[in-house]
């Protein structure tokens, strides 16, 4: 399983790429289809018959590369993390330290689950499909939505470094409503069809970096809203 960390990704060299051998090639677009299959119908509705089908290849073919239907789907988790590094984090790393990098972390992400909401995110409906579901499967996927969100709530701790954000700012909890607005874009756009739903989780996120970003003493310096005066009647 690849870890999210800060450092950038080495620049490749020419040197660096050499062609994947037949079998590792097959096995590539084996993952490939599968993780195609697997965010219109779910971990759990794939199958090493399904996937043969697809591929035009025979059960023996397919199963000799993975072993296991629990392997296959395990090497689709690692697929679909190593993509979602390749979208979401590593370009955010461009970015200026602190809150700008920050933002575009968000920006990515809810870009990323914007064109996902016709196809699916292995990391929501895999987590509906293995919640209470102990075992390699669930673990594989645990452990890379909790890179991921250790990658973020880092982010949140550089901003407040950077002096982004305030001193006192709880970086867990900040992350924790960021992952809660991407989820409720995902609810909302792919479940509900919510036409503004972009639109509200990017307000949404503004609210919060805003509200993070003022001092103690200013946030308990803003005036309530007067009441609503009677209308004579």
């Amino acid at each position: 399983m690849s870890v999210i960390s800060t450092a950038r990704r080495p620049r490749a060299t020419a040197t660096d790429y050499k062609p994947l051998q037949k079998g590792q090639q097959t096995k590539a677009a084996i993952v490939d289809a599968a993780l195609g299959l697997a965010t219109q119908i779910g971990l759990e509705g794939l199958s090493i018959g399904a996937l043969a089908e697809v591929m035009q290849m025979s059960k023996s073919g397919v199963f000799a590369h993975f072993g296991s239907r629990e392997e296959l789907q395990i090497s689709v988790i690692r697929e679909y993390h190593t993509r979602f590094e390749d979208e979401v984090f590593y370009p955010a790393m461009n970015a200026e330290r602190g809150l700008p990098r920050l933002r575009m972390l968000f920006a990515n992400w809810m870009k990323r689950t914007s064109v996902e909401i016709d196809s699916g995110c292995i990391y929501i409906s895999g987590a509906v499909e293995f919640d209470d579901r102990p075992g390699p499967v669930r673990d594989a996927l645990a452990s890379s939505v909790n890179t991921w969100l250790t990658a973020m709530r880092r982010a949140v701790e550089i901003a407040i470094e950077e002096g982004h954000l305030a001193a006192d700012t709880d970086a867990s909890q900040m992350a924790f409503e960021i992952h809660a607005q991407i989820l409720a874009l995902h609810y909302e756009a792919r479940f509900l069809r919510s036409p503004d739903s972009v639109r509200r989780a990017l307000r949404a996120f503004d609210g919060i970096v805003e509200r993070y970003s003022q001092t103690p003493a200013t946030r308990g310096s803003r005036k309530p809203p007067a009441p609503a005066r009677k209308q004579p009647g």
